[in-house]
């Protein structure tokens, strides 16, 4: 792992490439979108043969019940009812998959350019392999998805990263993908919807809007830095790679285990003290849901709707079909702070229980608004961040990046980390904590610890 984490490293801070340029890697991108054929418009659920709307259990499924249904939840908190909606239900676990290589001395990733019915811009750059169990079980009658071996014979090679992380819990309801980096030695066939990068271009690339998807961005934040131990010499030599000190200092200088006691004794306080309720009940027994043909809308404001659409994609398993997905309403803003101190940069996270966690809560963002999200309940972590918000300077990050474009229609997010003073947000309230890159690096080994939003902005932390 030693000489891994050296080629990581390397990867990370080689910006240029040495396979493919930027410049050859967007114009990759745009040669595909305008070559593939994509059509997409909302439909009624009867225009479907394979998806309907169950008015006696109040469940949208397939007739296969396959891939995902809708159905709905309500959550209450200490008896005390808190929120109703319609949540995606997909229990199985599917794949989020990465291929690298060592080209030419450089480690270089697989990168897919796929097209998704729910991309505001069709074209994004995932995971080599993006694929549910219904895929590569081929529940849809279409071919396997390509590379799919390699990850089925993933201990075949060198497993870099492989944990099962979470989705969005305000949408999915306990739904989680399996995460996987593997690095490979043999020759591969490149086929022209792939193209090999490096980590820093990767990196680079999400700068731009909407074009690295969530996928991609989950499955980068996994990559493991402190796990390993790691001499003076060597340190010292990846320090050389780092333009910038504090951030070194947060994952080499630190130890993971710094803020743990701290972390956990905040999520098991929740989880034990805190009686968390969540009820499945019919779809039409939702008291703030209309359901009709078209979808289902909450009467009042919300942060989605759920549509159904008649989708045509050319080069995919299936080139034709209708489902349900899951519309934004506006624009959600997730937040990272930061601060430089003695020790290197801190982070500061929140425990953030969502209607669809797995274990109740995960560990979240400085930030976490939802399209509807009021400023009149600002504690004083967000009005410091709203406040630094106008200083240009404060801001080290700002993207609108694409959640997953399978199951989300057109949902597009503020993905932002901005730099405080160290003498800033000393008290903060007792469902936060600083903690340094190294602890936040640790628990991206582990299930469930950070969730969807938290793991995305780690992402976008350059070297």
């Amino acid at each position: 792992m030693k000489n891994m984490l050296s080629d990581l490293l390397e990867s990370w801070a080689n910006v240029d490439g040495n396979v493919h340029s930027l410049n050859d890697i967007s114009i990759w991108v745009e040669n595909i979108k305008k070559s593939t054929h994509v059509k997409i418009n909302e439909c009624s659920i009867k225009d479907s043969d394979f998806w309907f709307y169950d008015d006696y259990i109040g469940e949208v499924l397939n007739i296969k019940s396959s891939f995902f249904s809708i159905r709905g939840m309500r959550l209450f908190h200490n008896n005390k009812f808190i929120c109703e909606q319609p949540i995606i239900i997909q229990p199985e676990i599917g794949y989020l998959g990465i291929i690298c290589k060592k080209i030419n001395g450089v480690l270089n990733f697989l990168m897919q350019a796929k097209i998704e019915p729910g991309n505001v811009n069709y074209v994004q750059i995932s995971p080599t392999i993006q694929a549910t169990k219904s895929n590569f079980t081929r529940v849809h009658g279409g071919r396997l998805p390509t590379y799919f071996s390699y990850f089925e014979n993933a201990s075949d090679h060198h497993i870099i990263y492989d944990q099962i992380q979470s989705e969005q819990a305000s949408r999915f309801y306990k739904k989680r993908n399996r995460n996987i980096i593997i690095c490979i030695d043999e020759d591969i066939e490149v086929h022209q919807n792939f193209m090999w990068m490096t980590l820093g271009q990767i990196k680079k690339l999400m700068e731009v809007e909407n074009l690295v998807n969530m996928d991609t961005r989950t499955v980068i934040s996994g990559i493991p830095l402190v796990t390993e131990r790691v001499n003076e010499e060597e340190l010292k030599r990846f320090e050389n790679l780092f333009t910038d000190a504090d951030l070194f200092s947060s994952i080499f200088r630190s130890s993971p285990g710094e803020s743990l006691s701290d972390l956990y004794y905040v999520i098991n306080n929740y989880k034990m003290f805190h009686d968390v309720r969540k009820a499945d009940i019919p779809l039409n027994q939702l008291v703030d849901w209309d359901v009709d043909d078209f979808g289902i809308m909450c009467n009042k404001k919300a942060d989605f709707m759920v549509r159904y659409y008649n989708i045509e994609i050319s080069d995919r398993e299936v080139h034709k079909w209708i489902q349900p997905m899951f519309k934004a309403t506006g624009t959600a803003t997730f937040g990272l702070i930061m601060k430089r101190t003695s020790l290197g940069l801190r982070f500061l996270v929140q425990t953030k229980p969502e209607i669809g966690s797995f274990d109740r809560l995960e560990i979240g963002p400085s930030i976490h608004w939802e399209f509807t999200h009021s400023e009149i309940e600002d504690n004083e972590v967000e009005k410091v961040f709203r406040k630094q918000l106008s200083d240009a300077n404060s801001i080290k990050a700002d993207v609108l990046l694409s959640e997953e474009g399978g199951r989300f229609y057109h949902e597009i997010n503020r993905n932002t980390i901005i730099e405080i003073p160290e003498d800033m947000l000393e008290d903060i309230p007792q469902n936060y904590i600083w903690v340094s890159y190294s602890t936040l690096n640790y628990l991206t080994q582990v299930n469930n610890c950070l969730n969807i939003q938290l793991r995305n902005l780690l992402a976008l932390i350059n070297i």
